[in-house]
């Protein structure tokens, strides 16, 4: 690792104090992980890794692991593991949505160009799996290369939907399930399969981690019509302005009159900026945020369920703070 070299995050919670000693260990190996021969990579990896991300994909597998009351080292590499599986994700998805800005700072598209940045997300793919290969298990190598083409597959679904007004509240869940909460599932899943857990409390921990993972998106996409930009270290109406269908949008159409629907529909076949003022007036008139958050809080609430599968445990109860974190967050 470079002299220079960080393992800056968001600081520390009461979250991730519980497992303060694992955590750490996850950010030195993911640093180790970065190396490589060619200098750009281990740049462009040290950029988007030490970018402020708050981590919650790998904590899940440490929460989830030491839940059932795991005792080895494998749970840092298959942390560490997911954390590339997710880093990968976000620079393809930059370069998708040609974003310019990703938790206050410049993408690493914006900074290094297109190409770059796909190339790198392959590198940190590819050493996931070599990571994957390192846990030694074959049932998680199934769970997380299943994950990975469902990932891929809501990316491509994702992308598809853009512009289209059509897309219902069925089709976007099925979407964000794909896009989002699919590693959130895998990540709390691993977690037990190396615990050796029992087929409830597997299944418990694969439906937490779903659940919570819909409930983040949720709450992402109503953030995106009246958060903070430089809390969320993006622009309010990025969604809209890529022609996305999100949920407050889907449900502002439908709740709407047949003028306000029709504005709606005519921004996201358009996409841009032109018509936010109009569009965030419909959204929060007709109750669509409301109704954005009321579903996020359905799908906590589901999180915190599974939750009383597992045994009574100071790790439990984090990943029960962690359910309702993602539904008050304002970033």
């Amino acid at each position: 690792m470079p002299a220079n070299a960080t393992t800056e995050t968001a600081a520390p919670s009461p979250i991730h104090a519980v497992v303060a000693d694992d955590f750490a260990a996850v950010n030195r190996t993911i640093m180790s992980q970065l190396g490589s021969r060619i200098p750009l990579v281990e740049t462009i990896g040290q950029y988007i890794i030490q970018s402020g991300g708050k981590r919650l994909r790998p904590l899940l597998v440490l929460l989830a692991a030491r839940s059932l009351g795991y005792e080895g080292e494998r749970h840092i590499t298959l942390a560490t593991l997911i954390e590339f599986m997710h880093t990968s994700t976000l620079l393809h998805d930059d370069v998708v949505d040609e974003s310019h800005m990703r938790r206050g700072k410049a993408t690493a598209n914006d900074a290094w160009g297109n190409a770059p940045s796909v190339l790198v997300g392959d590198f940190l793919y590819s050493r996931s799996f070599q990571m994957m290969v390192e846990v030694g298990s074959m049932r998680i190598m199934e769970v997380l290369s299943s994950a990975t083409c469902v990932i891929a597959e809501g990316e491509v679904q994702q992308l598809t939907n853009v512009g289209n007004p059509d897309i219902d509240e069925a089709a976007y869940f099925e979407t964000i399930q794909g896009k989002t909460a699919m590693l959130f599932e895998a990540a709390s899943h691993s977690g037990a399969i190396l615990a050796e857990a029992t087929p409830e409390q597997e299944a418990a921990l694969q439906y937490y981690g779903r659940y919570l993972g819909l409930a983040f998106q949720l709450i992402d996409d109503l953030l995106d019509y009246q958060g903070d930009a430089e809390a969320m270290g993006k622009n309010v109406g990025d969604d809209l302005a890529e022609g996305k269908p999100t949920l407050p949008l889907i449900q502002a159409m439908a709740r709407g009159t047949p003028e306000q629907a029709a504005l709606i529909r005519r921004a996201i076949r358009n996409g841009g900026l032109d018509q936010l003022d109009e569009v965030l007036e419909i959204v929060n008139a007709t109750g669509a945020l409301a109704y954005t958050r009321t579903r996020a809080e359905e799908m906590a609430d589901l999180a915190l369920a599974e939750l009383e599968k597992l045994p009574a445990s100071p790790y439990r109860d984090r990943m029960a703070d962690l359910a309702r974190l993602a539904v008050e967050r304002q970033s």
